[in-house]
């Protein structure tokens, strides 16, 4: 176990956030793997509220409930007419809830390490319970969502057991699972119908498909990004298309290890898995594939933005360079003549005593720019 400051321990900040959380967990080099419970109390723990809710159902009945009391709550055991129950835990601050529920479900050190060192790469891992070389399976998820018209991640962990699913979350601003709660309180419905692991993909589902409306969200940036380069390119529109680039970069690294994660959980024969929910996984396998063809269209797309501002720029400034050429050429004999007749000589043959002398400097000046215009048109530089 990575070794803890005595005064983290003594007295453990109030204020402590997932950030910070990680950074004391780190294990050192050479340390054992894993974190267990006891590993847990030593952990610097913070006892701000975290939002826990349970849902029991089966076919028949379902029942909500928010864990207010977390030793009553780990005492009862689930109801004997609930087929599922669903534990999800909003926040990873609190060490004290996740020893509790770690005990009680046995779950194990590496994946308990997993949940709280993040950010783990999307996958999918079999963990023994109890001595059952096949007790549970542990999902690392990665839940994508908008804030400020910016993408943020956030981990989810989900522990699969035959009857129990168990997710934690990064933190409490929210999550994509509100239309599964609706879908739970419906009687007769698909989901209600099922097991655990039927949930667990309907979960996965909702992550992976909440990826198209922020896809949307990313073609009208694109339209509108490429509406402005043609009105107006200035420095502000590289810099967006640089920042579009970015974020979709950032779902890239997302879907990716997302569809491997999927694919190899379809394809996993494991007593918790219905042959039903891995049926229904490969469909949630075939929305990442769409997905990530979708934002490699819009990586192009953009790389197609930047290439397109770069060849406006250089037409503006070639636009310019040949205004800026023109006007220099045609004072080029307007300065020779005016350097000429500007010397200061006493015997300029065509200025000395000559009544028209400055009347016919201005017109040889205008017959040679109107004879160089009309040489430019004719050639079609103007």
């Amino acid at each position: 176990m990575a070794s803890i400051d005595e005064e983290n321990l003594e007295a453990p900040p109030e204020d402590l956030n997932t950030d910070d959380l990680h950074e004391m967990a780190d294990h050192q080099v050479g340390a054992a793997p894993g974190l267990t419970p006891q590993d847990l109390e030593q952990l610097p723990s913070s006892q701000a509220p975290i939002k826990i809710d349970c849902i029991d159902y089966s076919p028949t009945q379902v029942h909500f409930q928010d864990v207010d009391d977390l030793e009553d709550f780990i005492l009862r055991h689930r109801p004997q007419w609930a087929t599922v129950r669903w534990i999800n835990v909003a926040g990873l601050t609190n060490m004290d809830i996740i020893r509790a529920l770690a005990e009680k479900y046995d779950l194990h050190p590496l994946a308990i390490e997993d949940t709280l060192h993040i950010p783990q790469r999307p996958k999918v891992e079999t963990y023994a319970a109890r001595g059952d070389i096949h007790g549970r399976i542990f999902v690392a998820a990665r839940m994508l969502s908008l804030r400020d018209d910016h993408i943020h991640g956030e981990q989810v962990s989900l522990f699969l057991g035959h009857k129990t699913l168990i997710t934690f979350q990064e933190d409490d601003t929210g999550d994509v699972f509100d239309r599964i709660r609706d879908r739970l309180k419906t009687n007769g419905s698909q989901l209600r119908e099922n097991d655990a692991s039927f949930l667990m993909y309907c979960l996965l589902d909702a992550i992976v498909d909440h990826c198209f409306p922020i896809l949307e969200h990313y073609s009208d940036r694109l339209e509108k990004l490429e509406d402005d380069i043609l009105d107006k390119s200035d420095k502000a529109t590289i810099s967006r298309i640089h920042d579009l680039k970015r974020e979709l970069l950032i779902l890239r690294r997302t879907m990716w290890p997302t569809r491997e994660m999927i694919s190899n959980l379809s394809r996993l024969r494991h007593e918790c898995l219905s042959e039903t929910t891995q049926t229904y996984l490969r469909d949630a396998y075939d929305h990442t594939v769409q997905i990530i063809d979708m934002i490699e269209t819009y990586r192009e797309l953009t790389n197609g933005l930047a290439e397109t501002y770069m060849f406006i720029v250089s037409v503006r400034l070639n636009e310019i360079m040949k205004v800026l050429t023109i006007i220099a050429t045609i004072f080029i004999p307007l300065t020779f003549l005016a350097g000429v007749y500007g010397m200061n000589f006493t015997n300029i043959p065509e200025i000395v005593s000559w009544e028209w002398g400055y009347a016919s400097f201005w017109v040889v000046c205008i017959l040679a720019v109107s004879g160089m215009l009309f040489w430019f048109r004719r050639r079609k530089w103007i």
